[in-house]
Parts: structure tokens; C-alpha cells; sequence
């Protein structure tokens, strides 16, 4: 996978609240991750609940208090740094992390896994028309 990638500025993600962008995994899938403001920095993760997958940010931003992250579906609350669930439907789970670096406030991705595809949610429309047929040409 590819080296360093520049994201954004760790200002813009403490400013908005998170950041999301679009990375490919070595088998090309599109996998959303999620920047969010740490006390140091920011921290990276998969952006779904680990309890049933549910998306913490929809496109509107990660809803966030206190310093958690909060599943919208059943309220679990994930450390913002740390990544850790101690309640709720994902108790004692962590959230996959993904591998970021910052370096004079500009924050990269780093992680040998993924490579940045782009900023917002995979599903965003590419223009092409979809359809809901089963047939494929």
C-alpha cells in the first residue's frame, strides 16, 4: 500500500469535531474512517460501532461528547483517544484503529493497510446512475 498521505490540519478536526475520509483496504474495498480531536492530536478509527456496525458519522459529522464517541443506534460511548467501549450494547470492546501520524499540525495517514481514496463517505455519488436490478453490464 502507499506510503504517507496528507489528510487535513489537526486545527480543522479539533474545529469540526471529526473528519471522515475514505480509504481502500489491499483488497480494494472502501472502508470510512473517522478523525477525531485527542488531547494530543487526533486519534483514527473505522467509523462503525464495533456492537453492530452501526456509522457514527453519516455524513454530518461523528456525534461526540465529552471526549466519546456516541453510537447512534444504542448509545454506547467509545473514548474518543483510546477507542475503548466500557458500556452499553459494545461493552469492553475497542474500536479498530487506524494508523495516522500528525507533524507540524498536519495529520497523515500512515497505516500500511489502506490507501486514501478521498475525504467524506464512501457511498458518496459518483454520478453514475444506479440501479437496482439484477442483472450487471
Amino acid at each position: 500500500m502507499a506510503g504517507r498521505t496528507e489528510l487535513t490540519s489537526v486545527e480543522t478536526v479539533h474545529e469540526e469535531g471529526s473528519w471522515l475520509f475514505t480509504a481502500t483496504d489491499e483488497r480494494g474495498d472502501a472502508e470510512e474512517v473517522l478523525l477525531v480531536p485527542c488531547e494530543d492530536g487526533v486519534s483514527a478509527w473505522i467509523n462503525r460501532c464495533t456492537h453492530e456496525a452501526q456509522r457514527f458519522d453519516t455524513g454530518r459529522g461523528a456525534p461526540i461528547r465529552d471526549g466519546q464517541i456516541i453510537c447512534p443506534r444504542h448509545g454506547s460511548l467509545f473514548d474518543s483517544c483510546t477507542g475503548y467501549c466500557d458500556n452499553g450494547e459494545a461493552a469492553d470492546t475497542t474500536l479498530p484503529g487506524v494508523d495516522v501520524e500528525v507533524e507540524e499540525s498536519t495529520v497523515y495517514l500512515v497505516d500500511e493497510d489502506y490507501d486514501f481514496s478521498h475525504e467524506g463517505e464512501a457511498d458518496e455519488d459518483d454520478g453514475t446512475p444506479s440501479s437496482t436490478s439484477h442483472i450487471g453490464f
